[in-house]
C-alpha cells in the first residue's frame, strides 16, 4: 500500500515553469480595445501595429532598423541571406543553443562548424572557435543564451581578424546591454525571437531583425514579403516571413513593461543565488554584460534525480538543452569529432533550468528552495 501524506505533491500548489496568463492580465484592458480595431481594419498581415512596435522596439533596442518577421528562425534565415552566406560556405556555431541557429544556416546551404562553450557563460568560447577557423568559414553567430551576453569583444576582435561577418542570435536576451550597446546593435545583424515564453513574447510566432545598414534593411523587408520592391514586383526568391498584425499589437503592449518584467527576473535570480549558496550545486553566474535571466540554469551531476524530486513536489523544471548539436540525428553526416565539445557535453548531461518568470511569488521561490535544500540534505 503506497499511502500519501498531505504534504505530497497532490496536496501542493503547483509551481510552473513560467505563467504567461500573468502577462496578459497585465495588458489586457488596453489591448482588448486595440485588438477590436485590428480585425475591424482586417489589418493581419503586417500592418500599423507591426509598424508601430517595430519604431519603438528598435528606439529601445537602439538600433536605426527593426524589421518584424514572423518567428526568430524567419530571422535567422533572413540575416544569413544579407551576410552573404551561401553553399559552400561556413558559419561557425555554438554547440549549445537551440537547433534553429543552425537551421538558419542550413537553410542557405552553408555548413555550420559547431564550437564549444565557456563554462563560465555557457555562450561560445572565442578560443574554441579560433581553434576550429578554417578556409570557407564566413560568419559567426554568438548565442546570447539564457539571457547572458557573448564576450563580444573577444568574439567581435576574433571575427576582424578572420573578415567573418557576425550575426548575434539574441533570441533569449532582449534587453541585456554589453559595454553600454544593447545586444543586437554589435555585429552587422541581431536576431529575436519573440516564442510565447521568451521575456518579450508574442501571443504566437514571432521575431525580429535589426542592423544599422540601410541597404540590408532594405533587402530584409523585400526578403520577408516574397521580396517585393512593389506590389507584384520580385526581384529575387522571397519569403513569407511577414509579421502577423496581431503578434505586433500584442507586443507593441507588452514592450513598455519589459524592463519592469526584467527587473523581476534579477530579483528571483539573486534570491535563487543567496538561498541556494553552499550547496553542492553549481549556480549561474554573471560573466559578460548585463544578464536579463531567461533562464535560471543550475548544474549537477545529480540533474535527473534532482529533476525527478522536485517534479513529486509539483514543481515544473526544465532541460535546455540536453542533447546538443553535434550529437543531434540531423547532423550525423557532418565530420565531426563528437567528443570535442567536454563543456557542452557537460551541459547537456548535468543542467536543469529552475522556473523563473515575471510574477512569480516570493513564496513560489522558497518552495523551489526548500525542495532543492530538501534533495541535497544528508541522512
Amino acid at each position: 500500500m503506497n499511502l500519501r501524506s498531505p504534504a505530497t505533491a497532490q496536496s501542493r500548489d503547483k509551481v510552473p515553469f513560467n505563467d504567461l496568463a500573468l502577462q496578459w492580465r497585465q495588458i489586457a484592458a488596453k489591448a482588448l480595445p486595440d485588438l477590436k480595431a485590428l480585425f475591424e481594419a482586417s489589418a493581419f498581415c503586417l500592418g500599423p501595429w507591426v509598424d508601430r512596435f517595430e519604431t519603438d522596439v528598435a528606439a529601445y533596442i537602439g538600433t536605426p532598423h527593426a524589421i518584424g518577421v514572423n518567428s526568430g528562425t524567419s530571422a535567422l534565415h533572413l540575416a544569413m541571406i544579407v551576410a552573404g552566406v551561401g553553399p559552400g560556405d561556413k558559419v561557425l556555431v555554438p554547440a549549445n543553443t537551440f537547433v534553429a541557429t543552425a537551421w538558419a544556416v542550413l537553410y542557405v546551404g552553408a555548413e555550420p562548424v559547431f564550437c564549444d562553450v565557456d563554462p563560465a557563460s555557457w555562450t561560445i568560447d572565442p578560443a574554441d572557435a579560433e581553434r576550429r577557423v578554417s578556409a570557407g568559414v564566413k560568419a559567426i553567430i554568438p548565442v546570447h543564451l539564457y539571457g547572458q551576453p557573448a564576450d563580444m569583444n573577444a568574439i567581435v576582435a576574433f571575427a576582424q581578424r578572420h573578415s567573418l561577418v557576425v550575426v548575434e542570435d539574441v533570441a533569449q536576451a532582449i534587453g541585456a546591454g554589453y559595454g553600454g550597446r544593447g545586444l543586437g546593435t554589435i555585429g552587422r545583424l541581431g536576431c529575436f525571437s519573440f516564442y510565447p515564453g521568451k521575456n518579450l513574447g508574442a501571443a504566437g510566432e514571432a521575431g525580429l531583425v535589426i542592423t544599422s545598414d540601410e541597404t540590408m534593411a532594405r533587402r530584409i523587408r523585400a526578403l520577408r514579403h516574397h521580396a517585393q520592391s512593389e506590389r507584384y514586383i520580385h526581384g529575387e526568391l522571397g519569403f513569407n516571413h511577414r509579421m502577423d498584425g496581431i503578434q505586433g499589437l500584442i507586443l507593441g503592449h507588452k514592450l513598455p513593461l519589459l524592463d519592469g518584467w526584467t527587473n523581476e527576473r534579477r530579483r528571483i535570480a539573486k534570491r535563487y543565488q543567496d538561498a541556494l549558496a553552499g550547496l553542492p550545486l553549481e549556480l549561474p553566474r554573471i560573466v559578460n554584460g548585463d544578464h536579463v535571466w531567461h533562464l535560471f540554469v543550475v548544474h549537477t551531476p545529480k540533474r535527473d534525480r534532482l529533476r525527478a524530486h522536485l517534479a513529486e513536489l509539483n514543481i515544473d523544471t526544465g532541460l535546455h538543452y540536453p542533447v546538443p548539436l553535434h550529437r543531434q540525428p540531423c547532423f550525423a553526416k557532418l565530420e565531426i569529432d563528437r567528443d570535442s565539445f567536454p563543456n557542452t557535453d557537460r551541459n547537456g548531461r548535468e543542467c536543469l533550468s529552475l522556473p523563473i518568470f515575471a510574477g512569480m511569488t516570493d513564496k513560489q521561490v522558497d518552495v523551489v528552495v526548500e525542495g532543492i535544500r530538501a534533495f541535497f540534505k544528508p541522512g
